[in-house]
């Protein structure tokens, strides 16, 4: 509970995964802005919630699975936790990976784009284009 105003807080857990091909490129997916009209069209990456008590791995090849039709080719390296707190009574902890894919994504309806980028052309992106919490991964030196 949250000792101010006494109102229980759902806690959440979501897991990303900044995915690289064979050449080097790092897979970025462009939110649909009529599914998700309070964020818009930023470009992120790969990921969603976990399914409670399914272990985090899972959920994440889950997750790459629905969104891109991939499958990541070894295991993925946890690089982050981040707090989202942006939405009242909510608390989400953000686990983010970088893991290896081959192939060409298949979206679903939540991304209307995806592209392949470098390093360096994903920090040359306007700030307004990238998910805030990425962009922070970006910003703090955590994705090299």
């Amino acid at each position: 509970m949250n000792s101010a105003n006494k109102k229980p807080i759902i806690l959440q857990v979501g897991v990303k995964a900044l995915l690289k091909n064979p050449e080097g490129k790092y897979l970025l997916v462009r939110r649909n802005p009529d599914k998700y009209p309070e964020v818009g069209a930023k470009w992120d990456i790969v990921g969603g919630r976990i399914d409670a008590g399914s272990p985090l791995l899972k959920n994440l090849k889950r997750e790459i699975k629905e969104e891109t039709q991939l499958d990541l080719i070894k295991e993925p390296q946890l690089i982050a936790a981040q707090d989202i707190l942006r939405v009242p009574g909510r608390h989400i902890v953000r686990m983010t990976y970088v893991g290896e894919i081959s192939g060409e994504p298949v979206l679903d309806e939540e991304h209307d784009e995806y592209k392949w980028f470098d390093l360096d052309e994903i920090r040359l992106m306007p700030e307004k284009l990238l998910d805030i919490y990425f962009k922070e991964l970006l910003d703090k030196g955590i994705i090299k």
